[in-house]
């Protein structure tokens, strides 16, 4: 699983441990506490390294608004990196399980930099902090091996996942109206993260297809697969043995619906105030043009995950921005 906006580089989410100490040494000491503005400055460290993506569309939120999405998306990557890593399930699912209680605990681990930030974040703006306890469940079920027979069972570990970080981010957010907005508006407004967020994830799904198979997951329902005759198996190089044409066939179903929920989510943006709006375009602009690349040619990506380039994706953004602006 892939937090959307996300790159797998190997790059910790925390400071590294400290260095095994020499027998006789003394007492270890206790890590000293994170003062708040290296703690923020680590989140955004994680997103500019992990969340290339994300970034672009967050450069368009004012400093406040910006950091606290950083440190939304940095604890959302270490639940994502412990869900990714290697090792046995029982220890991965107990680290899930760690966070989770991090998550709870009444005061942050004063010298964990992003539960610091984001405890901080959580003070600043209303956002939905379980919330979050979805996506830990829907890491749980990946690293379970969970399969899903029917598009619905798909469409809500998408909302555990992705729709929960929607979600999350609407608390960040300003919605066009100021702060007495209409409490019906603010339902809306979730609802319709909720579905941005399902159209994320499925390009996700797309995207890494092939990366996710060789590691041993499978997302596409189990329904669509003997739809199109389809078994996602792999040969000995890693390459699918199903007959092509088969394959861009399911590829190119699966990003139809993927489309539709952009569709319904991209519905969010007018609700939102002009530099909210303007992230969101940006961020949803580039999974939506990925996802058209992987609909126009899905036998390339089949065989590797497919992207933006920096040029393409910063027309996207100046797109999204000139938008906002009308």
């Amino acid at each position: 699983m892939t937090v959307p906006g996300a790159i797998p580089d190997p790059v910790p989410d925390r400071p590294p441990g400290p260095a095994l100490r020499p027998v006789g040494a003394g007492p270890a000491r206790t890590p000293a506490p994170v003062p708040l503005p290296l703690a923020y400055r680590h989140c955004e460290r994680v997103v500019r390294t992990r969340a290339r993506n994300f970034a672009y569309g967050i450069r368009l939120l004012a400093p406040p608004e910006r950091r606290a999405l950083c440190a939304l998306y940095a604890f959302a990557r270490r639940i994502d990196d412990i869900g990714d890593a290697a090792g046995p399930v029982d220890e991965r699912l107990s680290a899930l399980e760690e966070a989770r209680a991090g998550l709870r605990a009444p005061r942050p681990d004063p010298a964990d930099p992003v539960l610091v930030a984001l405890r901080d974040t959580a003070a600043r703006f209303p956002i939905p902090l379980e919330a979050f306890e979805e996506l830990i469940d829907g890491c749980a079920a990946d690293v379970a091996g969970a399969r899903y027979q029917s598009h619905d069972d798909l469409v809500g570990y998408c909302r555990e996942v992705a729709g929960s970080i929607g979600r999350l981010s609407l608390g960040v957010f300003g919605l066009a109206g100021g702060p007495g907005r209409d409490p019906g508006a603010l339902r809306r407004a979730a609802r319709l993260a909720d579905s941005l967020g399902v159209a994320l994830q499925l390009t996700n799904v797309l995207r890494d297809l092939r990366e996710d198979r060789c590691a041993g997951r499978v997302y596409l329902p189990a329904d669509d697969l003997r739809r199109f005759g389809c078994t996602l198996g792999l040969d000995a190089s890693g390459a699918f043995t199903d007959p092509p044409e088969r394959l861009a066939r399911l590829v190119r179903y699966e990003a139809g619906r993927a489309l539709a929920w952009y569709a319904e989510g991209m519905r969010l943006i007018p609700l939102l105030d002009r530099r909210s709006a303007a992230c969101t375009a940006a961020m949803a602009g580039i999974y939506r043009r990925l996802l058209a690349r992987i609909a126009a040619d899905p036998a390339r990506a089949l065989a590797g995950r497919l992207s933006l380039t920096p040029w393409a994706k910063a027309m996207v953004a100046a797109r999204a921005i000139a938008g906002a602006a009308r």
